[in-house]
């Protein structure tokens, strides 16, 4: 048993200097949230907002590695003039939506300047509006999937961004008389923290 303990921790050790011979950076990261709900019950227009968070950027070779990351992000979404004839809610114009957001990219660098990026994003609501709330049920889905794609830039540590995240599932949590999804745009700075 003590053997296969060492033998394992010996495997894992090469496997993470592979890592970080390629490059593994951490960092911190923010900027703005422009946000909007396609749906006839929300306002057609992009509301804004702002994010933050971290990530780690493991480099598999010279031109590919994956970037997890978790960021905060707040967004108010204005509802449409016909929302109260959708739904039974009288008097709501306006609706906070605060989301802990976990995209895992896929990097693509051809040079060291640009870098492609590609992946899923799961978001996960933190904050229920209650003015939102019917029988108790709440109004947003707690949970929303995501395809993120967007291009950064990297000069020396510091990572200029924008992306565009469509959401892929219904986060009308109320009923189906209309389809809710996310679609998201971010732009931001980074910088390497390690």
């Amino acid at each position: 048993m003590k053997k296969q303990f060492l033998f394992l921790a010996f495997l894992l050790s090469i496997g993470m200097s592979s890592v970080f011979a390629q490059g593994f950076k951490l960092g911190i990261k923010g900027g703005a949230d422009i946000h909007k709900i396609d749906s006839k019950a929300f306002s057609d227009q992009f509301s804004y907002g702002y994010h933050l968070g971290g990530f780690a950027q493991i480099n598999l070779s010279k031109k590919w590695g994956i970037q997890p990351e978790v960021l905060f992000s707040q967004v108010n979404i204005d509802t449409s003039s016909i929302f109260s004839d959708i739904y039974a809610f009288n008097s709501v114009s306006q609706v906070k939506l605060q989301y802990l957001r976990i995209p895992l990219l896929l990097n693509f660098s051809p040079n060291p300047f640009v870098t492609l990026q590609v992946g899923p994003q799961y978001s996960i609501l933190m904050d229920k509006n209650s003015s939102l709330v019917k029988n108790g049920t709440d109004a947003f889905a707690k949970g929303d999937f995501s395809m993120i794609g967007g291009m950064q830039l990297n000069i020396a540590k510091i990572k200029i961004y924008g992306r565009y995240a469509v959401g892929l599932n219904n986060i009308n949590d109320i009923d189906n008389q209309d389809q809710w999804k996310n679609q998201n745009i971010e732009i931001g700075v980074g910088i390497s923290i390690l």
